[in-house]
């Protein structure tokens, strides 16, 4: 291979900005120097580009995980565009590595090939609108009473059946979380659904989550339908509901639109038969509700977490294909084989056709929710696609982490001192809450002297090994519904690691905000304590310059901080009040309208009608 031409003392091949490199997210500098190397036919050494990353004003090592922006000036140095793949890119790349084109699988299918599936459902709607309430009559379960501060806390995956035109239908549930701290979770929940029901409360009417519910679902582009619950309470007008939401554009079909609207009470079971009918009757006048079950499973994680006896268990939608037991799966960077399968009453089943969702256990550990799963013909491959995707999700997170730094900010950060940061450890009892509390946590806002740093989060007990890393880089442990085991307990008692517990996710997000705010090192503005004037100066060959004053406002107090003003230009700062007497005596301090003598230690340039000005620094208070 050829030696590169010289570029600034070293060797790099110069582009002329037209070729584009890409680059998966989290890749280093030794990615680059490959790539480099496969498109010109050049010797790219990695330390070339470090040298050449250093003149720019960035430090990195050559295998170090980089983020765009840093790509981005490299590459505009060399001469080429660099272009980070996105996510969804990258793993359609990762997984034709394998042979596995989705969407090209999509496109051979034959209409032959395809069989009516039962529609996908998300319920979403306020918080305390009554989505759970309308979800326990659908299915006749009681789902409310164990949820903690009355919030959904997890994603769950039901299937119903409802007789429509004299035929027995399946309908497949999806219930989303209602606090508004789990909008990751309920948008992930829109992608997979057919259609949404919008809940809307009629005693209370449109709400800040009613209108994200409503953002979700129609960015994802699926049918609404709009279920009026609580209609035979007392203050309750559907009608206002159906005004306010033809602002949203969800005309109701009465007004002329075409969005179905019915009025129901969860409570009492009112109007739930006519929901179901009225789902059906929109799925089957918009949407092509047909896939193949008769090829390998394709679908959805919609949640999983990690069960004492069990190990991990995920709760998966299958959108097309049919999953067996036996199967060898992969579910983002989980893997294993389909050991068993269970319904949402508990029953086992043997395979799972499109929109049924199942409790699968057999994974090596806990996917997250949302993450894709598919079935593949051998376990090797399911683990080696699982590892490949766990590598580049670590890097991506290396980078992500990273904070870029200048050569100037980092030797002001040596010569300040280390910034402060807080550190956290996160295990919940399902991903999908983790997620949720990480996304949030890191969206409090605080100054930039104040860092929030996420160690390590992950699903099932609070372990010996968090409590180690906790002890290490001084972390607290958060626990999200789950408690630590004897041997993490007693380890964390004995390291004195701080763990908390909750249950409801504000809660946390309150603590960890008020920590970093009491983090903050103090502010402090200047205030003045008193103005003296002088009136007259004394000579003295012992203590230099003495000035005669008399106090104008405030009290002049003994080692104060002072200035010397005249006519309004400040002529000494940074100056203390060494020495204050009046005639004779030595006194701590003198007020307003008294004469007194003051000694400014070896500031002598002080003149009659000089104004001596005394400060005290006051701790602001943080908002």
């Amino acid at each position: 291979m050829r030696e590169a031409p010289q570029l600034g003392g070293v060797s790099i091949p110069r582009g002329d900005g037209s070729r584009t490199i890409r680059l998966r997210r989290g890749a280093s500098i030794s990615d680059l120097a490959d790539k480099l190397e496969t498109l010109t036919n050049f010797s790219v050494q990695p330390g070339a580009l470090v040298t050449a990353l250093f003149h720019l004003g960035e430090m990195a090592t050559a295998t170090e995980s980089l983020d765009e922006a840093t790509f981005q000036i490299l590459g505009e140095e060399l001469g080429y565009k660099i272009q980070i793949v996105s996510p969804e890119d990258e793993d359609k790349e990762l997984l034709e590595g394998f042979g596995l084109d989705l969407e090209q699988e999509l496109e051979d299918e034959d209409d032959s090939d395809l069989e009516i599936r039962p529609p996908v459902v998300t319920v979403m709607g306020h918080v305390d609108h009554g989505k759970t309430k309308l979800l326990d009559a659908i299915r006749k379960a009681n789902v409310v009473a164990g949820e903690a501060g009355g919030i959904t806390q997890h994603i769950g995956a039901y299937q119903v059946w409802t007789e429509h035109d004299g035929i027995e239908r399946a309908i497949t549930f999806i219930d989303t979380p209602g606090h508004e701290a789990f909008t990751a979770m309920r948008a992930r929940g829109a992608q997979v659904t057919d259609l949404a029901i919008l809940v809307v409360a009629a005693d209370d009417g449109i709400m800040p989550q009613t209108v994200e519910a409503l953002n979700h679902a129609q960015a994802a582009g699926v049918p609404i339908v709009v279920a009026v619950n609580k209609v035979d309470k007392e203050g309750a007008n559907p009608a206002k509901v159906r005004q306010q939401l033809t602002e949203f554009g969800l005309v109701a079909e009465e007004y002329g639109g075409d969005t179905m609207f019915v009025d129901v009470s969860a409570l009492n079971n009112v109007g739930i038969d006519e929901l179901l009918d009225a789902v059906l009757l929109t799925a089957d006048a918009g949407l092509d509700l047909r896939a193949n079950p008769n090829k390998d499973a394709r679908g959805v994680a919609i949640e999983a977490k990690l069960d004492k006896g069990r190990g991990a268990v995920a709760t998966v939608l299958i959108q097309s294909g049919t999953l067996r037991v036996g199967d060898a799966i992969v579910a983002g960077t989980a893997y294993g084989r389909v050991r068993a399968m269970h319904d949402e009453n508990g029953e086992a089943v043997e395979e799972a056709a499109p929109s049924r969702p199942v409790q699968v256990q057999g994974l090596s550990s806990v996917p997250r929710a949302g993450d894709t799963f598919l079935v593949t013909e051998e376990d090797r491959t399911a683990r080696q696609i699982a590892e490949k995707r766990e590598a580049v999700e670590r890097n991506a997170q290396l980078a992500k982490a990273r904070k870029r730094i200048s050569l100037e900010d980092f030797t002001r950060a040596l010569e300040e001192g280390k910034v402060d940061s807080l550190n956290l450890i996160i295990k919940g009892d399902v991903s999908g809450a983790v997620e949720a509390l990480e996304e949030s946590l890191l969206k409090i806002e605080v100054d930039d002297s104040v860092q929030l740093r996420i160690l390590h989060r992950g699903v099932g007990a609070i372990t010996e090994s968090d409590i180690d890393l906790a002890t290490i880089d001084n972390a607290i442990v958060i626990g999200f519904n789950v408690r630590p085991d004897v041997k993490a307990r007693e380890r964390a008692a004995r390291e004195g690691i701080d763990v908390r517990f909750y249950s409801v996710i504000y809660s946390a997000l309150d603590d960890i905000e008020s920590s970093l705010k009491g983090m903050l090192k103090p502010e402090y503005e200047e205030v003045q304590s008193g103005v003296a004037e002088i009136r007259e100066v004394f000579r003295s060959s012992k203590f230099g310059n003495i000035a005669g004053v008399i106090v104008r406002s405030g009290t002049i107090t003994r080692n104060a901080k002072a200035r010397v003003i005249r006519d309004g230009v400040v002529v000494g700062d940074n100056l203390a009040i060494e020495s204050l007497r009046r005639f004779k005596d030595d006194v701590t301090e003198v007020k307003t309208d008294f004469e007194a003598g003051i000694g400014l230690g070896r500031f002598n340039d002080i003149q009659i009608g000089d104004e001596i000005e005394t400060i005290e620094l006051v701790e602001k208070p943080r908002g």
